[in-house]
């Protein structure tokens, strides 16, 4: 019975994908990637749009690890995973970086709300110091979070792919996980965008650089297809690196 809750909630977003804006087109193109049994890390998971359909995927026997620096997000995750029924789903308050260590994240608000997506990582987390945005933003709260290193989150064990959408940090955990690369060879579906890269001083271009030479190569969501691409275009934010 748990396992056909979680199978209906990740089929109903895979069926959504292209029919809400909401649900990203990249869900439906996933199970070639997440086979029974599969181990997946979905790394600043939010609410859980990016849980809930690898879990579906990897079924009983798999494990997905939902990673969540934010304390309200996070009891929502963990709020579902137990309405659920979801076993093979473990919520951790953390944040992914190059190094282990403790942080405070920097979380504006807009109109009395906080806005996840503009949340930003300190260099104790990342290495990386982000800069100050122009955007109409007032700090809200700074909570304090531990981070987790791809070394140590291989310990894991099995993992075959990882959903990274914390924005503006895309380089900073590949780059603290090159062993883990090597090794483990996961399937990474990394949302890239230019505006949260800048903040700490990154281009699209330095994310691609980096995974190629790793043998990594880089697709995106076609008319239902994975296709190709050599470059990060403004038109896609989703990206499907293969090694």
């Amino acid at each position: 019975m748990r396992a056909r809750r979680t199978a209906a909630v990740g089929a109903t977003l895979r069926w959504s994908a292209h029919r809400f804006p909401f649900v990203e087109d990249e869900m439906a193109g996933l199970r070639a990637f997440v086979p029974a049994g599969s181990g997946c890390v979905d790394e600043g998971a939010e609410y859980g749009l990016h849980t809930w359909v690898p879990a579906a995927l990897a079924g009983p026997s798999g494990r997905v690890h939902s990673v969540e620096p934010l304390p309200g997000p996070c009891r929502w995750l963990r709020f579902t995973a137990r309405l659920l029924g979801a076993r093979n789903v473990t919520v951790h308050r953390a944040a992914l970086g190059d190094r282990c260590g403790r942080g405070r994240l920097s979380l504006p608000v807009r109109r009395g709300l906080p806005v996840h997506g503009r949340a930003t990582s300190p260099r104790a987390l990342t290495g990386r110091t982000p800069m100050p945005s122009s955007a109409p933003f007032a700090p809200w709260w700074r909570p304090s979070v531990p981070s987790i290193s791809w070394p140590a989150r291989a310990a894991w064990s099995g993992w075959r792919s990882s959903r990274r959408p914390v924005e503006g940090t895309e380089l900073a955990v590949p780059k603290g996980g090159s062993a883990t690369l090597r090794r483990h060879r996961p399937t990474l579906l990394l949302e890239i965008e230019r505006r949260h890269l800048a903040k700490y001083g990154v281009h699209p271009a330095d994310v691609l650089r980096h995974l190629r030479g790793f043998g990594y190569q880089a697709h995106r969501r076609r008319h239902g297809h994975w296709a190709p691409v050599a470059h990060v275009t403004d038109d896609c934010r989703n990206y499907l690196f293969t090694a």
